[in-house]
């Protein structure tokens, strides 16, 4: 009898142990996805507070009602573009200050990452992007393209970015896009720089120092 009895307190106490150790990790779960709520609030909160200190920022241009026919290709020895119209299809990685990689611009859209689809045309840039804000820049606003490796905390191979350089109000913005097929990048450049009239010193290579985020 007795061993039945001891038998019977260890089998209550390993069962009170395991609703226990059950109730514990329920607490740290709840306590996680808590955690977890909190950073989410914090990261749209601050976008938010982003967008508002930007929010004398133009509404983004649009496309002319009769854009032009696409810009074709420069003949290169280094471009995969010869004598084609100048169309890329890839993504949009983001919009930021001019030569500030990390200080990204949220407003109208311009945050919001996504696919995309280029065409150059005589009179500019047409930026078309399902899911997100199209946008046009204007080819009197460019002011400069570059290949990099980084822009809005997003960072890739060397040169795996093209990175077009343009003027909106009062403000000055490197926009990053990436090719499919990024050897089209090269082509873009040249075309790019020869459109806005030469590389400005803002359209310079900047040297990313940060890490990403």
């Amino acid at each position: 009898m007795a061993g039945l009895a001891g038998f019977a307190g260890l089998a209550a106490e390993q069962k009170s142990q395991d609703v226990t150790d059950w109730a514990a990790r329920m607490g740290w779960v709840v306590g996680l996805l808590l955690v977890i709520a909190l950073v989410y609030w914090l990261m749209r909160e601050g976008w938010k507070w982003r967008g508002t200190l930007q929010g004398d920022l133009p509404e983004l241009p649009q496309a002319p009602a009769e854009p032009g026919e696409p810009t074709q290709a420069h003949p290169s020895p280094t471009a995969t573009l010869n004598g084609k119209p100048l169309t890329l299809s890839g993504r949009y990685h983001g919009s930021t200050t001019a030569g500030q990689w990390l200080d990204r611009i949220v407003a109208h859209g311009l945050g919001t990452r996504s696919r995309a689809e280029l065409t150059l045309t005589g009179q500019g840039v047409s930026v078309v992007r399902p899911g997100a804000p199209d946008f046009f820049i204007p080819a009197a606003e460019l002011r400069g393209a570059r290949l990099d490796k980084g822009i809005a905390g997003k960072v890739l191979a060397e040169g795996g970015l093209l990175v077009i350089t343009w003027s909106h109000g009062d403000r000055l913005i490197d926009s990053g896009f990436r090719s499919d097929h990024a050897a089209e990048h090269t082509a873009w450049v040249d075309a790019l720089t020869e459109l806005s009239g030469g590389p400005s010193e803002a359209a310079a290579p900047s040297h990313h120092t940060e890490g990403s985020r």
